[in-house]
């Protein structure tokens, strides 16, 4: 019972369009959460940025990062890195490394 190929090129967009949405309402949090935090305000170049993300992303995901071995995902003042890269305002993570 095999799909003929123009239903499978439909399923493919449909996917597409979810996909789309989905990264959508992911970036849109992402977004409300960092402007919270402050970071619309810190000057940082953006590879930076996207380097503290990918660490806090690792943290998160059980990798290097998170110091005292809980799964305490949030937890204030837990940070990746050295407390004195992250300007007042700033969450803790190495987020704002600048």
């Amino acid at each position: 019972m095999k799909k003929p190929s123009s239903k499978i090129r439909d399923e493919i967009a449909r996917l597409q369009e979810q996909l789309k949405a989905a990264e959508t309402r992911e970036a849109e949090r992402i977004g409300r959460i960092a402007l919270k935090a402050g970071l619309g305000e810190i000057e940082v170049d953006e590879a930076e940025l996207l380097a503290g993300f990918e660490e806090l992303a690792k943290r998160f995901r059980g990798g290097k990062g998170g110091s005292n071995g809980g799964k305490r995902a949030g937890a204030a003042g837990e940070a990746s890195t050295s407390p004195a890269q992250n300007p007042p305002g700033a969450p803790a993570g190495g987020t704002a490394e600048a």
